[in-house]
């Protein structure tokens, strides 16, 4: 069964002045590679329930996830949108839109920035346009954010949808 509707759209994504938010596609493995890479310790403590990125995550391994990234959104089960700069030469982040595991809301959605964007304040600005993105472009009417409105412990403690 989707996770979106099948009358909705998928939505697209965001054009910024400063970033731009589109589906992340098998296409971005070198770009989500270097981004990735360079956040381990960033990501793991951002995501500390997902044990992501394993130790000695490869190209190949990080090409698999965005192939099945790119599936997933194709099936309507879960989104992956990579937020690029303007012209595309660099992934900045990602922003996923996945079905809750824990019961309360229609949709959870997390999304990270690269840690040398910490200065630029990208990361509250990310956030701003991606709160009015959800609550405008998509159809859920209780989203949750773990990470950033409850702690990981907090989702975690929720009850099992």
């Amino acid at each position: 069964m989707p996770f979106l509707p099948r009358p909705h759209e998928i939505p697209p994504g965001v054009e910024h002045a400063l970033f731009r938010i589109r589906p992340i596609t098998v296409h971005d493995v070198v770009k989500d590679y270097d981004a990735v890479m360079a956040n381990v310790d960033r990501l793991r403590r951002s995501f500390p329930l997902w044990g992501w990125p394993q130790d000695g995550m490869t190209i190949q391994d990080d090409l698999i996830d965005l192939a099945w990234h790119q599936k997933e959104a194709l099936l309507r089960r879960s989104f992956n949108y990579a937020v690029m700069t303007p012209d595309e030469s660099r992934l900045l982040g990602c922003v996923y839109v996945d079905p809750p595991e824990k019961a309360g809301a229609d949709a959870d959605v997390s999304f990270w920035v690269r840690a040398d964007q910490d200065e630029s304040g990208l990361e509250s600005e990310v956030e701003r346009v991606v709160r009015e993105w959800i609550a405008e472009a998509w159809p859920y009417e209780s989203v949750r954010w773990p990470g950033r409105d409850l702690s990981w412990d907090e989702w975690d403690a929720l009850p099992d949808a």
